[in-house]
Formats: structure tokens, sequence, C-alpha cells
């Protein structure tokens, strides 16, 4: 039989083409799994979303990869080996319609039996919504810090008695013990916050990096009043970029992120903290035929992984060199050369 040439448009559109595994008992060991929510039943303005993970995936297998990884010339460093990491795709979480709130109680359950796999959630949204679920799954885990890049501050209270809607995941993540902080990059433009919400943020201690101060000031200051080695769960909304590169969302709000400058804070990110979760929302395929928001997402999402691992790697590696032998110990193998 001739090997097969595994083009992006044949087989089963799982996340990278990566091995599906829908049993979340049975995950067989793997560092990463990637579980979609394809909620949008939260949203205030245009729906959509709950195509989002699906188009991610049908994206993201143009991206695919062998456990020989992928070469990135620019860093001189190859990402995404079988040895530094495994992903599988961990399929959907149960949507119910019509119920909001039910459907973010199957997503919390979902990360939860992911967490108690020891594997990584990275979650295909659906709208925000689905980050304060996702973050309330974390409340046996020790304490996190939320890394939020968005055009909003997403910190409203509640409209009309509605307190779970896309634009309240940070407001209610802040009332969560277990989230020690917020940290929000690249809002931009007028009505990216209330002035009620934003005062309401100010108070919690919400550290807010404006996409204009971001720019001046660069990855590494806008992160720098987090202590390295933090354990960070990072949300990405779509809208965070400029919509010339990200059309495919509900929320439009002209400025936004690079490609570059988002790979470049992501990459700081991995370098500095403790990933332990991430999401990446408000993909909405309708309003994008041309289908390059959902390239962006699957591109972005595959870049950031093989940041989080890759450098976990090469700490593993750096503690392995720091063994030292003690005399009188044959029990201890050096790995100093």
């Amino acid at each position: 039989m001739p090997e097969r040439m595994n083009l992006p448009f044949v087989g089963l559109a799982t996340f990278a083409g990566q091995p599906a595994c829908t049993d979340w008992d049975r995950l067989d060991g793997a560092d990463v799994a990637v579980l979609g929510i394809p909620i949008d039943t939260a949203s205030s303005y245009r729906v959509g979303t709950r195509f989002g993970p699906r188009a991610i995936r049908e994206a993201s297998m143009f991206h695919g990869f062998g456990p020989e990884g992928v070469f990135d010339f620019e860093d001189e460093a190859t990402y995404l080996t079988a040895e530094e990491v495994k992903i599988v795709d961990a399929g959907d979480s149960d949507v119910i319609y019509a119920d909001t709130k039910r459907s973010l109680a199957n997503a919390e359950l979902a990360v939860r039996a992911l967490l108690d796999a020891k594997t990584m959630p990275y979650i295909l949204g659906g709208d925000h919504a689905i980050t304060m679920a996702t973050v309330a799954a974390y409340s046996d885990e020790k304490p996190i810090h939320i890394i939020h890049l968005d055009a909003h501050f997403d910190f409203i209270d509640q409209r009309n008695g509605i307190s779970w809607g896309h634009g309240s995941p940070m407001r209610r993540a802040s009332e969560m013990a277990h989230v020690k902080g917020i940290t929000t990059l690249g809002p931009h433009n007028m009505a990216s916050v209330s002035k009620n919400d934003y005062e309401a943020a100010k108070a919690y201690g919400t550290h807010v990096v404006s996409l204009r101060k971001f720019r001046s000031i660069g990855a590494a200051a806008a992160l720098s009043h987090i202590p390295d080695g933090e354990r960070i769960y990072v949300s990405i909304d779509i809208d965070s970029f400029d919509p010339s590169i990200a059309p495919g969302t509900a929320t439009i709000s002209h400025g936004g992120f690079t490609y570059y400058e988002a790979k470049d804070l992501l990459q700081e990110i991995a370098w500095r903290f403790e990933v332990v979760g991430a999401d990446f929302v408000e993909v909405s395929p309708p309003y994008d035929p041309s289908g390059i928001t959902s390239l962006l997402a699957a591109r972005v999402s595959l870049d950031f992984i093989g940041s989080i691992f890759h450098e976990r790697a090469k700490r593993r590696g750096e503690r392995a060199e720091r063994v030292v032998v003690q005399t009188g110990n044959p029990g201890r193998v050096s790995l100093v050369t």
C-alpha cells in the first residue's frame, strides 16, 4: 500500500489531525486535551460562535503535523514533537439548546474531567461566557492568575438580570476564591468598558494594559507585575485581533493585535509562567466566508501549545543538568556533563 499523504481535506476533522479521545476517563497520558464548548446563547449581539470549535478544527487540519513536529526557522527550534507533547482531541461538552446555565454546567464538568486526568485543557469556544465555567472548574486546583486577551474588559456585572452573558466572564472570575488576579491585555476603542464596570475592575485589582500602551512597552513589561513561575490560565478572545485578519467574530473592534504581536506575547507567557489551561473564544464562522479567522485561531493555538511544551521540556532538561552527584552515594547518577 502506498504511503498516505494525509492531505488536510482527507479524514476526520480533529484538531491538527491528532487522535480523538472522547472518553475523558481514558485520555491515555495526553499532555493536552482540546475540548470544544460550542455555546453562543450567552451572546448579546451576533451569534454563530457555536460553529467555532468545528471550524477551528477543520482549519487546523491545514496545520497538521507528524511526530517530528514543526521547525520554526525564526526561532531555530522544532516545536510539537512527539517527545515534547501528546495532543488529543477530546470532542465537545454537551450543549442544551436554549439553556445556557445547564450548558455551562456541562462545560465545567467536562473541564474538571480533563483536570482529573492530569491533562492540560485547551478549550475552543463558543462565546466568552464559557470562561466563567472553565475557570470555575479549577476550584479544586492550586490558585491561578488569569491573563485575558480581549478588545473589552468583560467585567459586566449584569444586564437586565443576566449575570452570565459573554460580557461577564472576568467579573464572575473575580468572585472565585481560587483566582489570584486578572490581567487584561489589549482592550481598545470607546465602548470597550462602561465607566461603572471600569471602576469595578480597578477596585478588584485587575491589571489592565491597553493596546496603545502594550505597543509602547512590549510584552515583557506588560507582564512584569506577575511573578515568574505563576500558575496561569489564558483566555483569548478573537476580537482582540484586528478585524482585517479576524473578521469572523460577534463584536468587531477595530485596531487589535497583529499575528506577531499575539505570537510574541503568548511566547513570553510560555517562557515565564506555568500555563495550566487556555481557551480561545468568539470565533464566528458565518461572518467570515474566507475562513481566515478560523485559520488564525488554529495557527495561534498551535504556536501557543508548541511554546508551552517546548519550554516545559527545556525546564526538565535544565533541572536534570543541575543534578549533582554526592560523594559516597553510588545510587545517584549524574546527568551533568
